[in-house]
């Protein structure tokens, strides 16, 4: 019956002094918790981060559209990488202009 007990109160979850640290803990991480950007489309609500994306996937196919036009395209090594990460790239800046 010690030997429990022992067990049980050498190793506590919490603390009653981390009480306040655990709850500003809470506070801040959920602070982001806030309500997401979203568009309406014909009545469904689509992420902002969706639509950032698919406009990315349509510019990196307009690069390279372009550089296939400019016959760059056989220059490009990784193109199975380059393009997804050009997409990325996009969806990034995008989302930087226009939701921070």
């Amino acid at each position: 019956m010690r030997e429990k007990r022992a067990i049980t109160e050498s190793s506590p979850v919490l603390c009653p002094a981390s009480y306040p640290l655990a709850s500003l803990l809470c506070l801040v991480l959920m602070s982001g918790c806030r309500r997401a950007p979203t568009f309406n489309i014909l009545g469904s609500f689509f992420p902002a981060w969706l639509i950032c994306m698919v406009i990315g996937i349509v510019l990196a196919f307009a690069v390279n559209r372009l550089l296939v036009y400019l016959k760059i395209d056989k220059e490009i090594v990784w193109s199975i990488l380059v393009y997804p990460c050009l997409a990325m790239f996009f969806a990034c800046t995008l989302w930087l202009i226009f939701f921070s």
